[in-house]
């Protein structure tokens, strides 16, 4: 089994239609959802902002490429275009962490595969994955660097204004809120 957190996001078209299609293909295997949040782009390029949220997601049957295939799935469904890196996107899917089960507990993947890099080479240094997943996720962990590290803590060393920037709004994108 594994289970994987994946940070979503959108700011072409019907951002939030398009967070809820991530929600919709994903609710057998969702474990967690977290508030929508209104974000600043990230990466200079200059856009709209972004609808984010994060999924933890848990499937006995998948591993760390199936998530990151049901990802581009459904960016491809939501008619995503790759044109200019960190540029608008009706939806971005990302795999920010995968771990498999065992009977120990959840062993964290680690990937340094161009196609999936795992953990997500950036995810530490993003106030709009950050928050929300440690809104669903309080004790989470992300390896950075080869050390293990609190998401809080990472959260704490990032910029003030960057986290101001990650703003809840009033849509919510949990199956229970349907």
């Amino acid at each position: 089994m594994s289970r994987a957190v994946l940070s979503i996001g959108s700011n072409l078209g019907d951002r939030f239609a398009h967070l809820r299609s991530v929600v919709d293909a994903l609710a057998p295997q969702l474990v967690a959802v977290s508030s929508v949040y209104s974000t600043p782009p990230w990466g200079g390029v200059p856009q709209e902002n972004y609808l984010n949220a994060v999924l933890v997601v848990e499937d006995p049957a998948l591993g760390p490429r199936d998530w990151l295939e049901w990802g581009q799935r459904l960016e491809q469904q939501a008619g995503r275009v790759r044109e200019i890196r960190w540029g608008a996107r009706t939806l971005d899917v990302d795999v920010v962490w995968c771990a498999h089960s065992r009977p120990e507990g959840l062993r964290p993947v680690v990937s340094t595969d161009p196609t999936l890099t795992l953990p997500h080479p950036q995810a530490h240094n993003r106030a709009f994955v950050l928050v929300p997943w440690a809104e669903v996720e309080p004790e989470a962990v992300l390896e950075v660097f080869g050390r293990n590290r609190p998401v809080r803590e990472l959260l704490a060393e990032l910029d003030p204004g960057e986290i101001e920037g990650v703003r809840s709004i009033e849509l919510s994108l949990r199956v229970s809120d349907r």
